[in-house]
């Protein structure tokens, strides 16, 4: 059981932090003529029509969380290695791990997009891939990991893991309904490709004197072409289990879900100096097509008192030898049964509000002041932000903006640049500018990001 929590863990550190990505770049909010506002508020439009270059217009990188690199990797005599090294010090390790340590992570990729004016207003088009990855350990999977059975009790409740892949086909229309009051939306259908949901409701596990005892509650909801389950037989007690997945990859072209979503938007200009915006983007679902279940079928307990347990590691009953033998007991309650496919599941996206105020600078139009709010929500995944900027473009081909950011999980640094001289269009930006990395490129913070497109003006 040991080894299978210290296996899951470093692979969810080290795997979500390779593969995180940031969904859109709050830095270009502000930023006059950023190709993708769009993104963040559907009222915005662009005073020019524009073609992206394919799978190129709009690429981002970056990583959102509590739980760094620097907390689950350290260095040993010179050597990189992970917190399970026993030359790392266990309350030096324990200090850096919250009680719900969060990473997140999002993909948009824009494979096609376009922009035009007509039908008096503004519009766009785009075929866009959408990764959405959210993960909460908590505390006390880092404390079994690192100490064994060093504690006489363990709560490991609210471990759960969300993932959800899909395309989304979006037309969106922006116009101007006042002098002062800009609306606009997009309609988005989307196309499932895969969806899973792991919730470890509850794993509490107490060493008594005289008794082990162990409560768990835990579901898997798997919606993947190609997706099965392992299962393998407990020699003690019989009960057949999932230990594993099989998929079938020449299934992964299979669409298994059908949603749709909506981006709403309003930008009202107070006066020559005062803007103010509001933004509710991704409000929909996803019916996916199957729902294969793996679940402890509600809550388990587990109590024995033929254990007792040593102190002394020289002992027949020490820790590790009771373990030893009690394990396939202890593995029982944590075996998940396979349900078989329970038909279909209906998921909503996590919708993202954003909530805006622009101050141009009276003695230079051409520099303003910006104060965004940006605040996700998915139940245990919600999070927000603030991000203060300072937005200027001096020239017409030439936009930039800075911007200092504070939320949830702590402050960064933002900017972007944008050249968008006749016929072409190039920017680069970063929400959370990261200054260390690993060897291996990787962020060493939790709080990283990279954008960067390549667009063509007409």
């Amino acid at each position: 059981m040991k080894s299978l929590y210290r296996n899951s863990l470093i692979a969810l550190s080290l795997i979500s932090s390779t593969l995180a990505t940031a969904q859109n770049t709050n830095s270009g909010y502000f930023v006059d003529e950023y190709t993708y506002r769009h993104h963040l508020n559907p009222a915005y439009g662009n005073e020019n029509n524009y073609v992206a270059m394919p799978v190129l217009g709009n690429v981002n990188f970056g990583i959102r969380g509590n739980l760094h690199l620097t907390d689950v990797l350290y260095n040993v005599n010179g050597q990189t290695t992970t917190f399970l090294n026993p030359l790392v010090n266990t309350d030096e390790f324990m200090s850096n791990i919250e009680d719900h340590n969060i990473i997140g992570s999002n993909i948009r990729l824009d494979i096609l997009s376009a922009g035009f004016k007509a039908w008096g207003g503004y519009n766009t088009i785009g075929l866009n891939l959408r990764t959405n990855i959210d993960t909460s350990i908590p505390r006390g999977i880092f404390s079994l990991a690192k100490e064994g059975l060093s504690n006489t009790a363990y709560d490991i409740s609210d471990f759960n893991v969300h993932a959800d892949v899909y395309s989304e086909l979006s037309l969106g229309h922006s116009r101007q309904i006042t002098e002062q009051l800009r609306v606009g939306g997009a309609l988005k259908i989307l196309f499932g490709s895969g969806n899973v949901d792991a919730n470890f409701n509850r794993a509490q596990l107490a060493l008594g004197e005289d008794a082990w005892t162990a409560i768990t509650d835990a579901t898997i909801h798997a919606s993947l072409p190609g997706l099965s389950y392992k299962t393998t037989v407990n020699s003690s007690t019989g009960h057949r289990y999932v230990n594993g997945i099989d998929i079938d990859t020449s299934q992964f072209n299979v669409i298994s879900g059908f949603g749709a979503a909506l981006d709403l938007g309003a930008i009202y200009r107070l006066n020559d100096d005062w803007e103010f915006s509001l933004a509710l983007n991704d409000l929909g679902f996803i019916s996916w097509s199957s729902d294969i279940v793996a679940s402890t079928d509600g809550e388990q307990t587990f109590t024995t008192g033929i254990y007792t347990f040593s102190i002394d590691d020289e002992s027949l009953n020490s820790f590790d030898n009771e373990l030893e033998k009690i394990k396939d007991d202890i593995s029982a309650l944590y075996e998940l049964n396979d349900m078989g496919d329970q038909g279909s599941r209906t998921r909503m996206l996590g919708a993202t509000l954003n909530v805006g105020a622009k101050y141009t600078f009276p003695f230079y139009r051409k520099l303003d002041f910006g104060l965004l709010n940006t605040t996700r929500l998915l139940a245990d995944h919600t999070w927000t932000e603030f991000r203060l900027s300072a937005n200027v473009a001096p020239v017409d081909i030439f936009s930039a903006g800075v911007n200092f950011s504070a939320g949830t999980y702590g402050c960064g640094f933002g900017w972007l640049v944008n050249l968008h001289p006749k016929g072409f269009n190039l920017f680069a930006g970063m929400d959370h500018t990261f200054f260390r990395i690993a060897k291996q490129g990787i962020p060493l913070n939790s709080n990283a990001s990279f954008n960067i497109g390549i667009n063509f003006p007409f």
